[in-house]
């Protein structure tokens, strides 16, 4: 049997008023205050209802458990999303209201340290357990606050995890192993929610088990198998508008850390000045994500990026040629399948501008070689331990 809601909300007000925790002890006295007597049954959901409700994830708790769940999206009170990797599906999990949907975000927010009101309606954060928080309350978010939850597994995925989940096509665990080993500086290029972090997090779990390696986060959700992570996240300015720290601030301390591997979770700031500046003085082997629409894109991205920092065109171009040597980039078909769609390497063109050139491309058997592969071999220093015989890098060819 379930407590009604008008009378959790008279256990809520007395626990509220009281100051007391939601022990069944305290729940029961709360019942009695009231005037109510009612069984063992009743007084324990009541408890457990409250629990959740207080120190918990209220209605979402048993979809954030979920280990197949990836995001939790809430954008009305009967309109709660999962992701379970096959896209989105609307689940039967609802909340009593509006209001219900406000409070949880507002206490999951305090619950990470960030305020959330009508004077700064909108946080991004992660929780305690490594959970990413995005909320927005109303009126900026129309009708109802919208939560987003994107969870973040303890455990990385292996290689050989991702290669049976299809989002490395069979053989290709092979390149990326060589790729980690032969210490190339590379990025993981890719949409929201295509498994960026994901990937990158199994890679770095490749790394030899002697190296140090540093991460540079917003919000630190790589989470690599290794021995010896040096973890850094970024903070937001308190309400004083003081202590605020930056990628840019992490990005330049993590140089005087000695890192064997600098990563940077996402290049998205100026912070791509100091990640091009650390890669060509001696740092081999970092490595980040950026957001772009196809790993041709790429370029173009960190140019606008450092451009906005100040960094010229030209000096961009001239970073980024000697600092960076592959781009992985991720997709989500519409299945909601995540697999490595291309594989590019970068070279400059007749008039010093760096693009990035076709090397591999996603097959369902093998990856599929294309006219960069004859390139990206030669910087892999033969360890990729594929087939023998032509060694070009003929398009169409087969790995």
């Amino acid at each position: 049997m379930t407590a009604a809601p008008g009378l959790l909300d008279g256990v809520r007000q007395w626990l509220v008023e009281s100051g007391a925790e939601p022990t069944p002890a305290r729940v029961a006295q709360a019942l009695r205050e009231q005037g109510r007597v009612l069984g063992d049954a009743e007084v324990l959901g009541a408890a457990e209802r409250l629990r959740s409700e207080l120190v918990g994830s209220g209605p979402l708790e048993p979809l954030l458990a979920d280990p197949s769940v990836t995001d939790v999206l809430v954008s009305a009170p009967d309109r709660v999303w999962v992701d379970r990797g096959g896209g989105l599906e609307l689940t039967p999990v609802s909340f009593a209201d509006p209001a219900a949907v406000r409070r949880l975000a507002q206490r999951l927010a305090a619950v990470a340290g960030r305020r959330l009101d009508d004077a700064r309606p909108w946080v991004d954060a992660r929780l305690p357990d490594g959970t990413r928080l995005h909320a927005v309350l109303p009126p900026v978010a129309v009708g109802c606050a919208c939560l987003s939850l994107r969870v973040v597994r303890p455990r990385a995925f292996t290689l050989d995890e991702l290669v049976a989940a299809g989002t490395v096509p069979p053989g290709g665990e092979r390149v990326l192993r060589a790729l980690v080993e032969a210490r190339l500086s590379f990025l993981v290029s890719g949409g929201t929610g295509s498994g960026k972090t994901t990937l990158l997090s199994a890679l770095l779990g490749l790394v030899g088990p002697g190296e140090r390696i540093v991460l540079a986060e917003d919000s630190a959700e790589l989470r690599p198998d290794h021995p010896h992570v040096v973890r850094l996240e970024t903070r937001p300015a308190n309400q004083e508008g003081a202590g605020l720290v930056t990628l840019e601030d992490l990005v330049r301390q993590a140089l005087r850390m000695r890192p064997d591997r600098l990563v940077v979770g996402e290049v998205r700031g100026p912070e791509v000045v100091h990640l091009l500046a650390a890669l060509n003085t001696g740092h081999e082997g970092g490595c980040g994500t950026v957001h772009a629409n196809a790993a041709g894109d790429v370029p173009a991205r960190l140019e606008a990026l450092g451009t906005a920092a100040g960094l010229d065109r030209a000096a961009l171009h001239s970073q980024l040629a000697a600092a960076l040597s592959v781009v992985l980039h991720l997709v989500r078909d519409r299945t909601g399948r995540r697999r490595i769609a291309e594989v590019h390497v970068l070279e400059r063109d007749g008039s010093g501008l760096v693009r990035t050139v076709p090397a591999l491309r996603w097959g369902a058997e093998e990856f599929v070689r294309e006219r960069g592969w004859g390139r990206l071999r030669e910087l892999l220093g033969g360890r990729e331990g594929g087939r023998t015989g032509d060694g070009g890098g003929g398009a169409g060819r087969t790995w």
